[in-house]
Order: C-alpha cells, then structure tokens, then sequence
C-alpha cells in the first residue's frame, strides 16, 4: 500500500474515534469507549507507516486537514451540529492549505 492509503486508513479511524468520543459521554458509555480506544490505537498504528515514507509535518497537515473538515461533516450528520459562516470559511482555508501542500510541496512523496 501507498502512503496515501495508509494516510487515509488513518484518517477514517481518527474520525470515527472521535466522533465515538462525542458518543462516549466522558467514556460512561461501554460501547463507543471501546470505540474510542480501538479506533485511536488502529489511528497511530497506520498513521506510523505513513511516516515511513512521507514527512511528518506534511503527513500531519493532511491528517488534521481532512480530519477536521470530517469530524465536522461527522458533527452535522450525527450531532445536528451546524458551522457558522467563519468556522466554513476557516475550514475552506484548511482545505486550500492541504490542497497547496499536496500539489506544489516539493517534499511530499508522489
């Protein structure tokens, strides 16, 4: 596999524990705590190979820029948890930032 499907893996677990995290109500409930810790554990595991081949500042800026933009669809989706117009202006700028680093960085890996 890529360091982009690694990147990715990663990605959809860190979501996915921290949207459970949400659920978990301060881990007073079992099932997404174990979410949670499962997801998270499986989040560093892949974003470790990841590491492997592409640099961290830049894996990370990918990592946390989708992942934000992710945990907010998440947040709207299951949460009724509705941006304003600065929080999507913000996340558009994220996304931009991704989208520069990942087509003109010269040390990212292709």
């Amino acid at each position: 596999m890529t360091a982009y499907a690694y990147l990715i893996i990663a990605i959809v677990f860190e979501v996915v524990a921290t949207s459970a995290l949400k659920a978990s109500e301060g881990f007073t409930r079992m099932v997404p705590s174990i979410i949670v810790v499962v997801g998270y554990v499986a989040t560093f595991y892949f974003f470790s190979l990841v590491l492997k081949t592409m640099p961290v500042g830049v894996a990370y800026a990918i990592w946390c820029g989708l992942g934000i933009i992710l945990v907010t669809l998440m947040g709207i989706f299951l949460y009724g948890q509705t941006p304003d117009l600065p929080a999507i202006l913000g996340m558009a700028l994220i996304l931009i930032g991704v989208c520069v680093i990942n087509y003109f960085s010269k040390t990212i890996v292709h």
